[in-house]
Order: C-alpha cells, then sequence, then structure tokens
C-alpha cells in the first residue's frame, strides 16, 4: 500500500453492537507477517450486524455485560481479542452454533466514555481465524482459534490490475449515488494500490448485508473473493440507479403539482375579474347560515377556524369537498333553537285521551312532566322506557306527545342495529363520513327538543363492530347528555332538552346499565272492555276512512265486536284487531261498490259469513258438580284465562302424579299443597292412613299448553282438600295465591287480567290475598260490577270460604 496517511472517519449511526463506519488501512506487511505472536486460545467478542476485515479500524457500542468484561480486560492486558460475527442478532448470549466460524483477530486502540453515557471501544482488524470452540462464556466467551493463512499475491498481475480498476469505478459509482458515504473515503480508494486492502477497504465500507459480507470474509482465494465483491456492487449500483429514478421521477411530479398550483391561482384571479367564483359563493352562503345561528362561543370559535381552513383549500383538492360537507352539517343543525311548547294541560290531556284509550299511568307520567316544565321552564327532559307486549300502542303513543305539546316528532328504530358508528358518527377523515343517527334527526327535526322515539330499544344487537348500547349510555343519562360527542362533528351537542321515550317489548335483553338511566313504565296487554273502546273510538272510523266507506254501510255493535275479539284474536295489543276489522271492510266495499245502497248492521251470523270459522276459544264455568275440581285463574300474554285443577285418588301407596304440562315451579306447588294437608289431616278432616294407602292424581287440562307459575298454590290445596274429603267447590268461585309450607297465602300479580277473565267466564266471587287489595282498587269499578271479594291470609280461610 502507499504510505498515503488516511484520515479517521468515524460514523455516529451505532446500534447496540453494531456501526455504520468507514475503515481505516494498516500496513500490510505487518497483517500478512506469519511470526505474529498470536495464542491459539482467545477472548471472543460476538458482533451483530457487523463483519469486521483485517486492516480495518471500527467503533463498536458495548451493550452487554460480557462484552464490557471483555473489552475491560483485554484494554488493560493490551490482549488480542476474537471478533466474530452472530448469525442471528436478537440472541442474546450467544453459544458456538450461533456464531460465524470465521472471525477477525483483532486489537483494542481505545476505549471511550461517550456524552450519552455508553462505552464505545476501537478495534482494529489483524487476521483472520477460524473458529473451533468455544471453551467457556464467563466472565465473557472465550474460544479456541486457528489462523488462517492469507495469499500473497505476485508482484504484477495484469488480471489483479484490471480487476482492481473496476473495483475503484464501482466503488466510486457508489460514492456517487449513495448519501450515506463521506467524500473522503472516494479519495481513499483512488489512492490504495494493495489488492488485498482495496477489498477489504470496499467490503467494509459499502451497504452490503452483513452476511454477504461475511461470506467474502469466509473465502481464502482473494481473487474469487474479489469476483464475488463485484458481482455484489453491481448489484448495489443498479439499485441505486433504480433509487435515484425513482427519486427524479416524483421531483418531477411535485413540480408538475406546483404548476397546476399556479394555473389554478390564475384561473382564480381571472373568474373574481369576470365576477363569480363558485367557491366564493359557497362560502358566503355559510357565513350568511352562520350569522343567523344561536349557538356558543365554543361552536362558533370552530366553525370560524374550519371555515378558514376551508378558505385556504384548492377547489379541486379532494378534501375541499369533506371540508364543505362538514360545515354544512354545522350550519345546518338547530343548535340551541327549541320550539314553544304548549303548556296547556287540559289540551294535552285531551289530545293523549283523543288518541289512546287507557294507559293512564303513562299519560299521567306526561301530565306530570309538562306541569313541572310549565313552572320551571329549564327542567331537563325526561327519559322514559314503555314496556310491554306488542301492538299495545307503545310507538303511536309518542306522536301522540308530540302533538300535545306541539314538539317535533322523531322516530329512530333500533331493532337490528349492530354498529355502535351508527349511534355516534364516523370521523370525518373516513371517506363518506357522516353525523350518527342521532344528529341527522335532530338536522331533520330542526329543533333541539323534540319528541324522540328510540324503537326497539331491547332488539339492539352486539358484534365487533361495537356496542350500540354502551354508545346510548351517553345519550339516555340526563347528567351528560347535555355534551353528547358525535365523531363526525367532534363538538358537543345539548340533548338534555330531547324528550326521549324508548319502547322495548322485553326488558330482560337491555343491558342493567341503560335500564337504570330510563324510568321505566310497563304498559301491559288492553282488557276486552278496553279494547271494545278502542275498536269503537279508533279502529273501526280509521278502517271506514281507508276503505272509502261511512257509518251507516257498515255498523258493528258491541256484542260483535267482543265476539270479534274472543273468536278471532288473541293478543295483547288491538293490531290483529285492526287487521280483522280491515278484512271484514273490504268485503263490505266490494259489496257497497256493487250496489251503493248496500247497508248491514253485523251479528255473529255474518262476521262469521266474512271471516269464517271462529279461531279461538274461551274457557266458560262448568258447574260444581263433582268434588275435586276447582276454578283457578292465571295471566298469559295475552290476558288473563280461567283453568280447571282436577284431583282424583286410588288404591295405591301415597304417590302423587301430575298431568297437563306443567312446568317446574307449578310442580313445586304441588307438592306443596300435598305436604300441606299431610301435616295437617287431623285438622282438615283427612285420615292420616288413608293418604299413604292411596295414590293422588292432579290434572290441568289442556295438557298441549304449557303451565309454570306459583299462583296456582291455594286452588291445589283446595282441590286436593275437595277430592280427599268429598266436599264440592262453592258455585261460581275461583282463586289465586301462592301458598307456603306453614299455610300462608302469598300476593300474585297480573290480578288485573286474571278478573276480567273470570268476570268474563261467568265468575261472581274470587278469592286473592289480602296484599293484593291494593292491585284491585286500581282498577276501573265498572268493570267490577258484579265481583265480590274475599280477603285472605292463611289457607284455613280459603277452604272455609271455598268448600260446602
Amino acid at each position: 500500500m502507499s504510505k498515503v496517511s488516511i484520515k479517521k472517519i468515524f460514523s455516529d449511526r451505532m446500534k447496540n453492537d453494531s456501526v455504520e463506519f468507514v475503515p481505516i488501512i494498516d500496513d500490510e506487511r505487518e497483517l500478512l507477517n506469519d511470526d505474529t505472536n498470536i495464542s491459539d486460545t482467545l477472548p471472543i467478542l460476538p458482533l451483530r450486524n457487523t463483519v469486521l476485515f483485517p486492516g480495518v479500524i471500527i467503533p463498536i457500542n458495548i451493550g452487554r455485560d460480557k462484552s464490557m468484561n471483555l473489552i475491560n480486560y483485554a484494554y488493560k492486558q493490551n490482549a488480542y481479542v476474537g471478533v466474530v460475527a452472530q448469525k442471528d442478532q436478537n440472541q442474546e448470549n450467544p453459544k458456538f452454533d450461533d456464531l460465524y466460524n470465521v472471525g477477525t483477530i483483532a486489537s483494542i486502540l481505545k476505549v471511550l466514555e461517550m456524552p450519552d453515557g455508553s462505552t464505545t471501544a476501537i478495534l482494529q482488524g489483524k487476521r483472520r481465524f477460524m473458529l473451533e470452540d468455544i471453551l467457556y462464556d464467563d466472565p465473557y466467551h472465550v474460544g479456541k482459534i486457528a489462523l488462517k493463512p492469507e495469499q500473497k499475491l505476485p508482484a504484477s498481475d495484469p488480471e489483479y490490475s484490471a480487476i482492481a480498476a473496476s473495483l475503484r469505478d464501482m466503488a466510486s459509482e457508489i460514492i456517487k449515488y449513495s448519501g450515506n458515504i463521506p467524500n473522503e473515503t472516494g479519495f481513499a480508494v483512488k489512492n490504495i494500490e494493495s489488492m488485498f486492502f482495496l477489498i477489504n477497504f470496499i467490503s467494509a465500507n459499502t451497504d452490503i448485508d452483513y452476511k454477504d459480507k461475511q461470506q467474502l470474509l469466509e473465502i481464502d482465494n482473494l481473487k474469487k473473493r474479489a469476483f464475488k465483491l463485484l458481482s455484489l456492487l453491481s448489484k448495489q449500483i443498479s439499485m441505486l440507479e433504480l433509487k435515484h429514478d425513482i427519486q427524479r421521477k416524483v421531483q418531477t411530479d411535485i413540480d408538475k403539482q406546483q404548476r397546476e398550483y399556479f394555473l389554478h391561482q390564475q384561473m382564480k384571479t381571472i373568474q373574481d375579474e369576470l365576477g363569480g367564483n363558485p367557491s366564493d359563493e359557497e362560502i358566503k352562503e355559510l357565513e350568511e347560515k352562520a350569522s343567523k345561528k344561536e349557538w356558543n362561543d365554543n361552536v362558533k370559535e370552530v366553525f370560524e377556524k374550519e371555515l378558514s381552513k376551508l378558505q385556504r383549500l384548492n377547489t379541486s383538492s379532494p378534501d375541499y369537498s369533506v371540508q364543505a360537507n362538514y360545515l354544512r352539517e354545522i350550519v345546518e343543525l338547530p343548535w340551541n333553537h327549541i320550539s314553544h311548547d304548549n303548556l296547556d294541560l287540559n289540551h294535552v290531556k285531551k289530545v293523549l285521551d283523543e288518541d289512546h284509550f287507557g294507559l293512564e299511568k303513562v299519560k299521567d307520567r306526561i301530565l306530570e312532566y309538562m306541569a313541572v316544565l310549565k313552572l320551571k321552564s329549564n327542567m331537563k327532559s325526561p327519559i322514559l322506557c314503555l314496556y310491554g307486549p306488542p301492538g299495545v300502542g307503545k310507538t303511536s303513543l309518542g306522536k301522540s306527545v308530540a302533538r300535545s305539546i306541539g314538539r317535533e316528532f322523531i322516530r329512530m328504530s333500533l331493532g337490528g342495529l349492530h354498529d355502535e358508528a351508527e349511534i355516534r358518527g364516523h370521523r370525518k377523515t373516513y371517506i363518506g363520513a357522516m353525523p350518527g343517527r342521532i344528529i341527522q334527526s335532530i338536522k331533520k327535526a330542526g329543533t333541539s327538543n323534540p319528541v324522540f322515539i328510540l324503537d326497539e330499544i331491547d332488539k339492539v344487537g352486539k358484534d365487533f363492530r361495537g356496542d350500540p348500547q354502551s354508545a346510548l349510555l351517553e345519550v339516555l343519562d340526563p347528567e351528560q347528555n347535555n355534551s353528547f360527542h358525535d365523531n363526525y362533528l367532534d363538538i358537543d351537542y345539548d340533548l338534555s332538552k330531547v324528550m326521549f321515550i324508548a319502547t322495548a317489548n322485553d326488558i330482560s335483553t337491555i343491558a342493567p346499565p341503560l335500564r337504570d338511566r330510563m324510568e321505566m313504565i310497563e304498559v301491559s296487554g288492553y282488557l276486552l272492555e278496553e279494547k271494545i273502546e278502542i275498536a269503537k273510538r279508533h279502529l273501526i272510523p280509521k278502517q271506514l276512512d281507508n276503505h272509502g266507506l261511512v257509518a251507516k254501510n257498515v255498523v258493528f255493535p258491541d256484542n260483535v265486536i267482543e265476539f270479534i275479539i274472543e273468536k278471532y284474536t288473541r293478543e295483547s295489543g288491538v293490531r290483529s284487531l285492526d287487521k280483522t276489522i280491515a278484512k271484514i271492510m273490504r268485503q263490505v266495499a266490494r259489496k257497497v261498490a256493487m250496489n251503493k245502497k248496500y247497508t248491514i248492521v253485523l251479528d255473529e251470523d255474518a262476521v262469521t259469513s266474512f271471516l269464517g270459522s271462529a279461531i279461538f276459544s274461551r274457557e266458560q264455568y262448568q258447574g260444581n258438580k263433582l268434588p275435586g275440581v276447582v276454578t283457578g285463574l292465571a295471566w298469559t300474554a295475552v290476558g288473563g284465562e280461567i283453568l280447571y285443577i282436577e284431583s282424583s285418588y286410588s288404591k295405591g301407596k301415597g304417590n302423587l302424579s301430575l298431568t297437563g304440562n306443567l312446568g317446574d315451579v307449578m310442580k313445586e306447588s304441588a307438592k306443596l299443597a300435598l305436604e300441606y294437608i299431610k301435616s295437617n289431616a287431623q285438622k282438615l278432616g283427612i285420615d292420616e292412613a288413608s293418604l299413604t294407602e292411596r295414590d293422588i292424581h292432579l290434572h290441568v287440562p289442556a295438557g298441549a299448553v304449557p303451565k309454570d307459575g306459583p299462583s296456582a298454590g291455594i286452588t291445589m290445596v283446595t282441590s286436593l282438600v275437595s277430592a280427599l274429603t268429598g266436599r264440592k267447590v262453592k258455585a261460581a268461585l275461583a282463586m289465586t295465591g301462592e301458598i307456603t309450607l306453614r299455610g300462608k297465602v302469598l300476593p300474585v300479580g297480573g290480578i288485573r287480567e286474571k278478573i276480567l277473565a273470570a268476570k268474563r267466564a261467568g265468575i261472581k266471587e274470587i278469592i286473592l290475598c289480602s296484599e293484593n287489595r291494593k292491585d284491585v282498587e286500581e282498577i276501573n269499578k265498572t268493570y267490577l260490577k258484579g265481583l265480590k271479594f274475599h280477603y285472605v291470609d292463611q289457607i284455613d280461610e280459603v277452604l272455609k270460604l271455598a268448600l260446602i
């Protein structure tokens, strides 16, 4: 090599034990001297992502404790170390199989403490070696090595000269394209005369992968090593040229965009001179709408900021339409604009009564709210949840409330809703983003205080797209919804003045936190008498109008309406009744169309001719001719029913048989009844021995219909005692109530429906628990006419009243 002095240049881009660097060339005669005194056992320093070549000086960052121990020892003892590359850079404590077999012996020139607290060691490569084994690895790795011989080049060889020239040309080409290699490197390449050091210098300096560098280090034949290096340099030059071409094209595209921008600016100037720019007109329109809005300072500040952003955008930019749509949404929302409420309570009550018959609890709650609102104008709106069977008027009640107080009405169906974004909206950065349905509905209403029906809230779904019920927590919380956050608007919106009314059929599917935020009001099924009134006041007039008929064309007497309800519908609400009346109207309309003078006063025969044979039938009281038969009362989703409990006995071993498709609770009631009788047999006048000599059978007719619940408890006791004593049950008597093992009678539910079912069936007297008196008192006195009630606390009282 020439005696040119090469300046040391270190790169500060170091990662753990790996580093990017510029090599330093040492004296070839020293490195190829076979008499160098090197032991066959050396400390081994594993490096990550780095290969050290003979004649190269590199800085390495010491990161591992073992590496620090080795460096400190070798530097103090002025000892050589064996430097080898790791196969896996993530291996923290490499073993023999984790290291490459060929490495470079190095001396430690200097150990430096860096400003960031790390330690850097300066290593100089000397000779190649073969790693034969790792003898031990604590406190650092020590291995057994064997020196690898270096090939001595002939004094003059034309082929080597050609290879050296090619290497210099390629290295210069790489330096020209690469921004990572210092300019001094090009100077060094041109002045290196030794083929040995030229190969090492270029191998160490270029951005060749460390695995390829390891292959170069392992090649013993210098000519083969040179050809391998030429191949790798050729690939690197191709990649650098391709990268350069791409950057040039990108720069061309940027220049084109700048040119288009200037042209658009010129077009804007020309349009201004000609008198009119669509974007300016749009911005002017937004400013005019904004000036009329009653919004707070925060919303105003956001609007002005976003409008300023729109003014700076190019109209041909995709972001322009996104920004313009966002600003339109802001100015089209009603914000603090509210409609004037009609606070005349008499008018509100009149409208509610006109539209709906019954539903007194719901109407009273609406009137209570309006009364407080009249006295305290800034009251938060209630959040009601009307739950009950289908067809009872939960949704239509919302329309009626809105009409009665003069507010806008919105209905939002939540059935099958799965995506949380339907409630909160998408962020405006998404393509096609829009506000959630809450904000969209408020915009459509045009006021910030509409009556908002959240229909079928119990049917909201939940999947990987989120949980809409959780999103509704904020909407339906009076303490939070004054600052509802929609993802699209990204501005808090006040929903506290909105009257939310949710509807549901099954409240068990509503999440408890959501249920807790709402005022739950049960809308139970209509009674027969209420259905008759609803048909006369609402359904028949509506269907007459829908079918182009007048009242004189067809007349519905009360007994005919009752016949239709009893024989052709089986529901809690009036939806099927409405459809059945519509079916009659269609056939009447057909006859009127053929004969304009046609009129009819309906009777049961006419209804049967229009609708066909009766579909349903109800139980009627059948008398008390036999002991062991007792009339009970049951509640169903479509109203009350009477049912019979039948008991009999035969010779046997005291077994109890239960039939009639009974549920677990009802079976337990039967066992309780029998155990009570056994423990009180003497008191009841029953021979105790006979209970163990007889099999008892208890049956509840209509075996195909599932039955369950505790309310038949006293009925079962009465039936069993009647059968075992031979005493008949009092005529036209029914009963309902739960029992305990001590003979106490407990209250049950569904009293209203059960009592009216008993009255329809011809029952005159009813036995109830004393605690059910309050339920009877809530029923309209008109419906209770002709019934006598007995209130009891013990089963003894029941038997005294019931058995003859």
